[in-house]
């Protein structure tokens, strides 16, 4: 019965052998990552970021922040008392990180100062909600992370 000592050297070229493998395994996986970017015009809001800014003042003076409500079936936006009767006009955009894919998109349709959107619109994943409206001249910004998790 004869045994085969392995040497040093060999050692020394099997951990260089397997740290390439795995350099090369990591690179190839690295590329079929996909990147997507946060926004395409991504250039042209920054440029109007300040009007962003100065609505977001707006909100941080009002009675309450704006709020959201999610149940099995649908998610509740709900503004605050000052726009109970007033003719408000605005967005709301659910941003996906994860998922570009799984972005929503949805004009404000109050209805006694609340808003409902079916939950089978939407995914469960983590949600950045960005709520911009507009109300007698003044435009208001709101952004809130709505988890929307089974």
């Amino acid at each position: 019965m004869s045994t085969m000592k392995i040497g040093w050297g060999t050692r020394i070229a099997f951990l260089y052998g397997g740290f390439v493998v795995l350099m090369v395994t990591l690179v190839t996986l690295a590329m079929k990552e996909d990147f997507q970017l946060v926004s395409s015009d991504y250039y042209q809001k920054e440029l109007q970021y300040q009007e962003v800014i100065d609505a977001g003042k707006n909100q941080s003076m009002l009675s309450a922040p704006v709020q959201f409500r999610a149940n099995e079936q649908t998610v509740t936006i709900a503004l605050p008392q000052e726009f109970e009767g007033k003719e408000v006009k605005g967005s709301v955009e659910f941003y996906a990180p994860t998922q570009a894919a799984w972005d929503a998109h949805f004009d404000l349709q109050l209805e006694n100062n609340r808003m409902e959107i079916p939950r089978s619109k939407l995914h469960p994943t983590r949600y950045e909600v960005k709520i911009n409206w507009e109300a007698e001249g003044k435009r208001y910004y709101q952004e809130t992370v709505l988890k929307l998790f089974n």
